[in-house]
């Protein structure tokens, strides 16, 4: 039975590329492989994997008996159903990391990096196998995402380096181009239902036992969402009222580079812990320079709620 590479829930780009290049390493190195999802995937990740020849991968949520890598994630809130039933065997990551725990040693590449898609190019140069033009696409695009075209603060030199390298593997001659299109696509919302917006790019954290779910919309000029906000609030407020105490959103312009976060609380007074007495009004606040989720936000706010 082949093992089974995968990312996240609510899967975006660096998940379904990390997945699919994890599997293709590891068949290489004499491992059956295949990628799996965890849920439909972004209109982004469609449009990268229409790119470079792949289709989805198959959607897969319980893990039981089988043999996992974890990709993108090392949160058990973020992870496959029964995950305790199955037995993981690897974890390529570039985030904090989470609760999932294992009997058993296990293969781990976790690097400081704004992106997956940098640890498995490194990878493929440690274990000496040569990586498909069609893997370092997707690789070059997951990169390219994550760290919002080296505009994000998780961007490191590694990864400046990783698309460099990527690029002339995959035969892509200009680069942030290839990034602009990848965005455009990101940022169309008009046709999606404030459900499929607020959960294109969500995840769930466990702050000091409470529920707490962040997502983020990425979008090249912020004007792009004034029609939707109000349903945005109206479906944040119904995914909090679900078990929750707090969901965030971010609504990202990556030209002004900062975010309009939309809140939903049983105490919004967690923001302005979070966020060095930042003054709330209304439903919404203005995070200057803020694009990353992962080191901007969600640690800002599990110190808050910490204290």
């Amino acid at each position: 039975m082949a093992i089974v590479v995968v990312g996240h829930k609510n899967p975006d780009t660096d998940t379904i590329a990390s997945a699919i290049a994890v599997a293709d390493l590891w068949t290489k190195r004499g491992l059956e492989a295949k990628p799996i999802a965890q849920g439909e995937i972004a209109p982004e990740t469609a449009f990268v994997l229409e790119k470079f020849g792949f289709s989805a991968p198959e959607v897969m949520t319980d893990a039981t008996d089988q043999q996992i890598i974890l990709v993108d994630h090392t949160d058990l809130s973020q992870s496959m159903d029964n995950l305790e039933k199955g037995e993981i065997v690897a974890v390529v990551d570039h985030h904090k990391l989470g609760d999932v725990s294992t009997p058993n040693p296990l293969e781990m590449w976790v690097w400081p990096v704004g992106c997956t898609g940098t640890v498995i190019k490194a990878m493929y140069d440690f274990y000496g196998i040569e990586m498909p033009k069609n893997v370092a696409g997707i690789l070059l695009c997951a990169i390219l995402s994550d760290t919002v075209m080296f505009k994000s603060v998780t961007c490191t030199d590694a990864d400046k380096k990783a698309v460099e390298e990527l690029a002339k593997l995959a035969g892509v001659s200009d680069v942030m181009a290839l990034g602009m299109e990848m965005f455009k696509v990101k940022s169309a919302v008009d046709g999606a239902s404030a459900s499929e917006l607020v959960f294109r790019d969500y995840k769930d954290f466990d702050m000091s036992g409470n529920k707490v779910g962040i997502g983020q919309l990425e979008v090249v000029d912020l004007s792009m969402l004034d029609a939707h906000k109000e349903a945005l609030q109206a479906e944040i407020e119904k995914v909090k009222a679900d078990g929750r105490h707090s969901v965030f959103l971010l609504l990202t312009d990556i030209m002004k580079e900062g975010s309009e976060m939309l809140i939903a609380s049983d105490d919004a007074s967690v923001v302005a812990k979070a966020f060095d007495g930042i003054k709330v009004e209304g439903n919404s606040v203005w995070l200057e320079g803020v694009m990353s989720r992962k080191k901007q936000v969600a640690p800002n706010f599990i110190k808050a709620f910490e204290g």
